[in-house]
């Protein structure tokens, strides 16, 4: 087969790829809408009243003491992770029932009411907001993850360009290796053209 002939059929193979490369990576070099889809949401801080007397324990490995809404909290970081605990008793919190946990989410959108709305459900450490936001919260880290219809856009943007067209990893896999020989192969097969002419093989 010409080079040249199979030079057109490559190229014809990859304007999709090609297309879908060129959108994604103008959406990636402007970033519009980024920093609300991935904006990081914190738990709302106060000053503290007072601070309860700690004594370390040797399996500690790092400490935070604040307050939210909710009152104080002492977060202590251990060989397995982090625990969420009582400052007076040392005891371990439990995640609060609904209506706190509400309470403690609607605090954090403070920063960002018109990203955020208010609370529709709750279930567990899972809520969701009336702008249709995900969140959830990991209570033991008191730490907060966000994600709306435009991180979603965003993410599957990602896959696009990637080549993660089926959700199956193994077979997106194979189309991504696929891609990249497909590239250096019409690469290649440009610069025999141009170079050397057409020969036949």
């Amino acid at each position: 087969m010409q080079a040249r002939k199979l030079h057109r059929i490559i190229g014809l193979v990859l304007l999709i790829p090609f297309f879908g490369w060129a959108l994604t990576g103008f959406v990636f070099f402007v970033k519009p809408g980024y920093a609300g889809a991935y904006e990081i949401l914190r738990v709302k801080t106060y000053p503290l009243a007072t601070i309860a007397p700690i004594a370390p324990e040797p399996a500690w490995r790092e400490i935070r003491y604040f307050r939210t809404i909710l009152g104080d909290h002492l977060l202590v970081r251990t060989d397995k992770g982090w625990e969420n605990l009582d400052p007076t008793t040392r005891q371990p919190r439990a995640i609060p029932q609904e209506a706190q946990l509400k309470q403690l989410l609607s605090d954090a959108f403070s920063i960002n009411p018109s990203r955020y709305g208010s609370v529709l459900t709750v279930s567990g450490d899972r809520a969701t907001t009336s702008t249709g936001v995900q969140l959830t919260l990991d209570w033991n880290s008191m730490s907060l993850q966000q994600s709306g219809l435009d991180t979603n856009r965003i993410d599957r943007l990602y896959k696009i360009h990637y080549l993660q067209w089926t959700g199956i990893k193994s077979l997106d896999r194979v189309l991504g290796f696929t891609g990249i020989f497909l590239i250096l192969t019409l690469s290649g097969l440009g610069a025999w053209i141009a170079f050397i002419g057409n020969p036949r093989r």
